[in-house]
C-alpha cells in the first residue's frame, strides 16, 4: 500500500472509470487501476505509459481532437507530478541552443512555444516557479545593437516567467574562443571559425551553432544539473516552434500536440543513440531559389481558376479535404532525393476566416505572393502526419540542423564545413555521421514547426542570401550558396552509395566524383532555369488577361501590381542576367568553389579529431571561465 502523501491521479481515474470521449481500448485498464494503486508509485506512472500512447492514436483521428488534446495534456502534467514524488528519476536536463541573427521577432515566437510545452506537459516539474529541467541558451549572432539588446530583454522576460534563459553574447563567445589554448583554436578553426573583435556577427548557423559547444562545456564542468551522463543538448533554429500544423475545415491550425521532452526522454533512456533528429512541417527547409518552377505552376493555376468565378461571391477556395503534398513536392528538383511528385499542381486554399468574397481571397493571395522569397511556400507546405508509436525511431542520414540532440558524446558530430558557407549543410553531415556511427544516428517522427513568415514584419528579420532593396527581392547569394551545397552533398552521397566513407577519401576519387555530379547539377538547373522562365510568362500572361476581372476592378489594382512585382522579382533572378546564373555558367568561379569544397573534405577527418581531443580533453573544459 502507499504510506506516502495522498497520489493525485484523478486525470487518470476519471479517464478510465468514465471515459467521456469514448476512446475505444481503454476499459481493460481499469483492473489495472486498481492493482497499481495497491502496487505502489512505479506502477502507477507505468501504467500512465500505457494509457497515454491509446490516448494519442485517437487524439490524432478523432474529430473531437480539442478536447482529446486537453486530457492528452492532463495526463501528462498527472504523470510528471508521480515522477517528481518518486526518489529516482530518470528525466534528463534538456540544455536547448538557438543561434539568432537579427530576428528578435522569430526568437520570441520560439521561446513561447519552448514556455507553452513546459506549462502544458509539465516536463521536470518546478522549482520555486521555475521549470527545472530546461535551459535555453541564446546564442548570439545579431549584428544591429537593437536586436542583441530585444534578444537580451527577451531571456530576462521568459526568465521571469519561469524559463531559465541565458544570452550568450559576441564577447563572451570571443572571450571563450581566447581561453582555448592557441593551437587548440588553429586546430579548430574551420569548425568555429576565428575570433575577432570586428564583425564578429553573421558567422552563419554552422559555426554559431557550433560555438555554443564552447558554452555547453563550460555549463557542464561548472553545474552537476548538466552532468553528461544527464543531461540532453537539443539544437533549434530561431524560426522554429515546439508546435505542429494540422489542417481544418477553416485552415490550417498550429497546435502544441507533441510532448517533444518526455518523448526524447524516454527515447535516449531506452536506445543505445547519440543524436537524434527530426524533421520540419510548415514552410519548407530549403531555398526559393529551387521552389520557383512547381510555384508558378501552382500560383498560375490558381489565376486561371479564380479568373473564371464571379468576384462578389462567396469565397470558393476552402476546399472540405486539402490534398497534402507528397514529401518534399516543394523541391524543383525532387528527383535528386529519389522522389517524385503525384500531383502537378496544388491548389491554394484561402486563410480568410470570416466571411468574404472571391475578391478578398485573390486580394489576400496576392498579398502574400512575394513571402515566397522569404520562404513561404502557398500552395506546397509539408504537414505533420502521425504514426504509432510516436517514439518509434529509424536510422537517420539528414541531419535537420534546427531539430536534433545529441548526448555528451554527440557533441563531437558537429555541423561541419561552416566556413564554405553553404546550403544543405545538415545533410551533408548527416551522410558523414551515418558512415561513422550508422544505427546510433536515428530519427523520430517529431517535426518542428518551420515558421520563417508567421510574423507579420518578417521582413524587416535577418535572412542570409536573401537582399531586399527597392527594386527587387535579390536571392543571389542563397542561389549560388543552394547550388554549391547540392554540389558538395551529392558528391559526398554518391561516394557513400559506392561504398567510400569519408576515411577514404582522397583527391583523385574526390575530384572525379565532383566533376560527375557537376555535370548532372549544370544540367538540371539549366533545365530548370528555362522551366522558370517560361512559366513566368506564362503566370504574367495570367495576370495580364484583359478578361480577367481584376484587370476592371480599382479595388484590385493593389493586389496586381503586386503579383507584377512578383513576376519581375522572378525575372530578376532567373534570368540569364541573374548574378546566380552567371556564377554557376562560370567555369573559373566554380573552379574556386570546388576546390575549397575539395579542401574542407580531405581536411574533415583531420577537423574532426581536432575537435573530439577538444571536447574529452579536461585541461581544456577547465580552461574556460566559470
Amino acid at each position: 500500500m502507499i504510506n506516502a502523501a495522498p497520489l493525485n491521479i484523478a486525470i487518470l481515474q476519471t479517464l478510465l472509470e468514465q471515459n467521456q470521449l469514448h476512446i475505444p481500448h481503454l476499459s481493460s485498464f481499469q483492473e489495472q487501476l486498481s492493482a497499481a494503486k495497491t502496487a505502489g508509485l512505479p506502477a502507477l506512472i507505468t501504467l500512465y505509459e500505457q494509457v497515454l500512447p491509446i490516448v494519442e492514436e485517437y487524439l490524432w483521428s478523432t474529430t473531437q481532437f480539442e478536447p482529446t488534446l486537453e486530457l492528452y495534456q492532463k495526463l501528462f502534467r498527472e504523470q510528471d507530478s508521480l515522477i517528481q514524488q518518486g526518489k529516482h528519476t530518470q528525466q534528463k536536463h534538456f540544455v536547448l541552443s538557438i543561434p539568432i541573427a537579427d530576428r528578435p521577432e522569430h526568437l520570441r515566437g520560439s521561446l513561447e512555444s519552448i514556455y507553452q510545452i513546459c506549462h502544458l506537459y509539465g516536463y521536470g516539474g518546478k522549482t520555486q516557479g521555475t521549470f527545472k529541467k530546461v535551459t535555453v541558451i541564446i546564442v548570439e549572432d545579431s549584428k544591429e545593437q537593437c536586436h542583441i539588446d530585444a534578444d537580451i530583454s527577451l531571456a530576462q522576460e521568459y526568465t521571469k516567467k519561469g524559463l531559465t534563459v541565458h544570452h550568450y553574447g559576441l564577447d563572451e563567445q570571443y572571450q571563450l574562443m581566447l581561453k582555448l589554448p592557441e593551437a587548440v583554436r588553429k586546430q579548430v578553426s574551420s569548425i568555429i571559425g576565428e575570433p575577432s573583435v570586428d564583425k564578429f556577427y553573421h558567422k552563419g548557423q554552422a559555426v554559431t551553432r557550433n560555438l555554443s559547444h564552447l558554452k555547453l562545456l563550460q555549463l557542464s564542468e561548472q553545474n552537476k544539473a548538466f552532468n553528461k551522463d544527464h543531461a540532453l543538448y537539443y539544437f533549434v533554429d530561431s524560426d522554429q516552434q515546439f508546435r505542429v500544423n494540422r489542417v481544418t475545415e477553416h485552415g490550417d491550425e498550429f497546435v502544441y500536440a507533441l510532448n517533444y521532452f518526455h518523448t526524447i526522454n524516454q527515447i535516449f533512456n531506452d536506445n543505445d543513440i547519440a543524436m537524434l533528429t527530426g524533421k520540419l512541417v510548415c514552410d519548407p527547409p530549403v531555398s526559393p531559389s529551387v521552389m520557383a518552377a512547381n510555384f508558378l505552376d501552382d500560383v498560375t493555376a490558381f489565376l486561371q481558376q479564380i479568373s473564371q468565378k464571379n468576384h462578389t461571391t462567396p469565397c470558393e477556395f476552402h476546399p472540405k479535404q486539402k490534398i497534402k503534398p507528397d514529401d518534399a513536392a516543394y523541391h524543383d528538383m525532387a528527383q535528386l532525393f529519389g522522389l517524385k511528385s503525384q500531383h502537378k499542381t496544388y491548389d491554394y486554399c484561402c486563410t480568410l476566416k470570416e466571411k468574404h468574397d472571391n475578391a478578398a481571397c485573390f486580394n489576400t493571395f496576392s498579398s502574400r505572393i512575394n513571402h515566397f522569397f522569404f520562404g513561404e511556400h502557398l500552395t506546397r507546405k509539408t504537414y505533420f502526419t502521425y504514426q504509432s508509436p510516436q517514439n518509434a525511431i529509424i536510422p537517420a542520414r539528414t541531419i535537420y540542423p534546427g531539430n536534433y540532440i545529441t548526448t555528451f558524446e554527440g557533441l563531437k558530430y558537429i555541423i561541419p564545413f561552416g566556413q564554405l558557407r553553404l546550403r544543405m549543410s545538415g545533410p551533408t553531415a548527416g551522410r558523414l555521421i551515418q558512415s561513422e556511427i550508422g544505427q546510433r544516428f536515428a530519427s523520430v517522427n517529431l517535426p518542428m514547426l518551420h515558421a520563417r513568415t508567421l510574423q507579420s514584419d518578417f521582413k524587416d528579420e535577418y535572412r542570409p542570401g536573401v537582399e531586399d532593396n527597392i527594386e527587387h527581392i535579390d536571392l543571389g547569394d542563397e542561389f549560388e550558396r543552394q547550388y554549391f551545397g547540392d554540389l558538395m552533398l551529392f558528391t559526398v552521397d554518391r561516394l557513400a552509395k559506392s561504398g567510400i566513407n569519408i576515411e577514404q577519401y582522397d583527391e583523385p576519387t574526390l575530384s572525379e566524383m565532383l566533376s560527375v555530379i557537376e555535370l548532372e547539377l549544370l544540367n538540371l538547373y539549366e533545365t530548370k532555369h528555362h522551366n522558370v522562365i517560361h512559366k513566368n510568362a506564362e503566370f504574367i500572361k495570367a495576370v495580364n488577361n484583359s478578361q480577367a476581372w481584376w484587370n476592371t476592378d480599382n479595388n484590385s489594382k493593389e493586389a496586381v501590381q503586386q503579383l507584377q512585382q512578383f513576376a519581375s522579382n522572378i525575372q530578376h533572378n532567373f534570368n540569364e542576367q541573374a548574378l546566380a546564373y552567371q556564377q554557376i555558367q562560370s567555369a573559373s568561379h566554380r573552379e574556386k568553389r570546388i576546390a575549397t569544397i575539395l579542401d574542407a573534405l580531405l581536411h574533415y577527418q583531420q577537423d574532426r579529431e581536432a575537435w573530439d581531443a577538444m571536447l574529452l580533453h579536461p585541461s581544456h573544459a577547465q580552461a574556460l571561465p566559470s
